[in-house]
């Protein structure tokens, strides 16, 4: 008998159904041994050897071990990353494999022809793979158990910091800067409707120079400006001067990597990072997709192959357009493929799936991996200048229309279609109206997931499996928080780590130092530098510069500061400090006086019940709520509710709130509950 070793239960049940009974697959349910969680694990004096502890369901590992007893040889099929690549030696380290005992097999697909082609080339484990896993999983162990314990003596206990994490929230808290600095600026647009003398065709043309000067954007200033010109415009009489008409193509965009699934997923499904990264495991075990964790474009010459035969037989040869030339993401490991699915014949809608949410995915991935073989779209564009006399404006109106869809058949993207009536050199057109509009320059946008994973791509910070866990930690640690647009904003404390860590610890977010880390274990994975040796260059530096940072700040000059505020209970001055959970004000003659409130105090217009004192707005770990003035003598509490001004659709007598889960996501219920049940993670009017 030979075993077969997976991570995955539903991975090993899809591979036993290919398999004669010569073969028996297990499952290691992921992990099976990791560094310990209450210490840090590795001795640094005798070169960085780690201690490695179980981490795996003992039990399971009991049953692998008497099945390996009985096994004439173990196939470690454990994933085709470094991250599998590390579970297999963890798994014949543990299981106290001989090398001639057992042999690695990898496959991009679950499919029975990739199952099989892999069991007739298995070779050994790659170790220059599992040092380069290993640097990092140490190099993180290290940064988070002296760095976190630094951040908890000198903010506030339960705080975390990492390589990648620390570079992400850099990132979120330099762009509200960015936002705060903004001053907004007005400019002004001018448009003229018009039509042919003939017929009662509109057209809509935008002002595009005035006496020959090109208008820049801020050549129209404010409303006076803009009214001046509309009144000349209004006097002069227009006739068209050019037109050109050119053809021009669209070509379709790449199959997925594990970065763009996550920015696409979020942006077309409004999917998590982390809910697409699941459903996407969840289709590679049903051997629907190839593997998920993935930084190459690449396509294996039998996807391409099956994929034309399709195309051809459902679409038409002229649809099809072949492979492009395959663009690198930076540090790719180009033995990889693409995302895609395993087979271009299995259409979303004839395949059986568990919900919704797996069919959108899929939708999504078939889509986008048929389309990047597909031709392209092919536009017609027409630009039509009109002028006017007696005075010299010169307008532009511009249209396309798509003469052929090609790939657009299967992926749409944004192309807006619009048509202009055939005009004539010449020909004279009737003013029907001057249309001002009124602008004003925006801040940039804060990251939503999509664009903040592409942020991290560009500079070289983290890898395809990072960047889902990396924007959890940051919102589990009430780093940042999201608001209603799925945007993501620093909390108080966020601001705080950030700006401490970037003013004491620079390599530790500067994008370009993470950048280069990567690169190193990209080197270890190569074989081209020991793993031991970056750890070496990075650790006495960075705990040198822990122990002078130790001795040199001070946590109140972190965390508090003095305001002109004075305490309504002792009248001692109030000091603003900043908590785990945000900002607040507290009595400088702590502890003889006791008394916190919120930095701008909110009162709510309802008294204490039980002694009658004003309720103040307070703040905790799962949100806001109202605390008596009172405290400590008084403990009474109440939840807030934030009314949304929208009765209950379900009772129709109580009022919607919005409120926030344990985990911090904003849902939407009836204040009447528990007599009302009604809860969506929609606002009512979205339903």
């Amino acid at each position: 008998m030979k075993l077969i070793i997976v991570e995955s239960p539903t991975k090993s049940k899809t591979i036993q159904k290919f398999l004669n009974k010569g073969y028996e697959v297990i499952s290691s349910y992921g992990h099976v041994r990791d560094l310990p969680k209450k210490k840090i694990g590795i001795d640094i004096k005798n070169n960085f050897k780690p201690e490695y502890t179980i981490s795996g369901d003992k039990k399971n590992i009991s049953k692998i071990k008497n099945l390996v007893k009985r096994a004439d040889k173990v196939l470690i099929a454990t994933d085709p990353d470094r991250e599998g690549e590390a579970i297999g030696w963890h798994l014949s380290k543990l299981l106290g494999l001989s090398k001639e005992k057992y042999e690695r097999i990898v496959f991009n697909e679950i499919t029975e022809k990739a199952i099989k082609r892999s069991l007739l080339t298995p070779r050994g484990l790659d170790m220059d793979l599992v040092d380069a896993q290993q640097a990092r999983r140490i190099l993180d162990r290290v940064v988070g158990y002296k760095l976190s314990p630094f951040l908890w003596k000198k903010v506030a206990r339960g705080l975390s910091a990492g390589r990648v994490q620390s570079v992400a929230l850099r990132f979120i808290t330099d762009r509200e800067r960015e936002i705060e600095k903004f001053l907004k600026e007005e400019y002004w647009s001018i448009e003229a409707e018009m039509k042919r003398e003939s017929e009662d065709s509109n057209i809509v043309a935008q002002l595009i120079k005035i006496d020959n000067k090109k208008i820049d954007k801020f050549f129209i200033k404010n409303k006076q400006s803009a009214e001046k010109i509309k009144k000349r415009l209004e006097k002069q009489h227009f006739q068209v001067l050019d037109i050109r008409k050119k053809e021009s193509k669209k070509s379709s965009l790449p199959p997925f990597i594990t970065s763009t699934l996550q920015q696409e997923a979020n942006k077309k499904l409004r999917f998590s990072s982390k809910l697409t990264m699941r459903i996407a495991q969840q289709l590679y075990e049903k051997g629907l997709t190839t593997y998920h964790r993935t930084d190459s474009y690449n396509l294996s010459s039998y996807s391409i192959d099956e994929a034309k035969r399709f195309i051809i037989e459902n679409y038409g040869i002229e649809y099809w357009g072949g492979p492009k030339v395959s663009k690198k993401s930076k540090g790719a490991q180009e033995a990889h493929e693409a995302i895609r699915p395993t087979s271009p014949n299995q259409i979303p809608d004839n395949v059986k799936l568990f919900d919704e949410k797996q069919f959108k995915l899929y939708n999504l991935i078939w889509r986008r991996f048929t389309a990047s073989l597909m031709s392209p779209a092919i536009m017609s564009q027409v630009s039509i200048d009109i002028e006017t006399n007696p005075e010299k404006f010169l307008l532009r109106s511009s249209g396309q229309i798509i003469l052929f869809d090609g790939f657009l058949k299967v992926y749409q993207i944004k192309t807006e279609e619009r048509s202009l009536p055939p005009l004539e050199i010449g020909e004279k057109m009737i003013l029907l109206k001057i249309i001002p509009n009124q602008h004003f320059t925006k801040p940039p946008a804060r990251y939503s997931e999509a664009a903040l994973i592409k942020a991290l791509e560009e500079n070289g910070i983290g890898r395809p499996s990072t960047y889902s866990p990396t924007i959890s930690t940051i919102q589990d640690r009430n780093y940042v928080e999201k608001n209603e647009e799925k945007r993501f904003f620093p909390t108080d404390i966020g601001v705080v780590v950030s700006d401490l860590l970037s003013n004491h610890f620079p390599d530790i977010v500067n994008p370009e130092f993470t950048s280069q880390m990567e690169k190193k274990f990209d080197d270890i994975a190569d074989g081209k530098i020991k793993w031991n040796s970056v750890l070496e260059s990075f650790y006495h530096s960075f705990e040198k510069l822990i122990k002078e940072k130790d001795m040199e700040i001070d946590k109140k000059d972190v965390t508090e500061k003095e305001t002109k505020e004075v305490c309504e209970k002792c009248k001692s001055k109030m000091i603003l400090k900043i908590g785990r959970f945000g900002n607040f004000l507290a009595c400088s003659n702590y502890p003889e006086c006791k008394n916190t409130k919120s930095p701008k105090e909110e009162i709510s217009d309802k008294a204490c019940e039980k002694c009658n004192s004003k309720m103040v707005l307070k703040r905790s770990r799962f949100g806001s709520f109202w605390g008596c003035s009172n405290y400590p003598e008084c403990k009474n509490i109440r939840k807030k509710e934030e009314l949304i001004g929208l009765k209950c659709p379900k009772c129709e007598k109580g009022d919607v709130v919005k409120k926030k889960s344990k985990k911090g996501r904003p849902f939407y219920g009836c204040n009447l509950y528990p007599e009302c049940d009604f809860i969506s993670n929609k606002k009512p009017e979205q339903l």
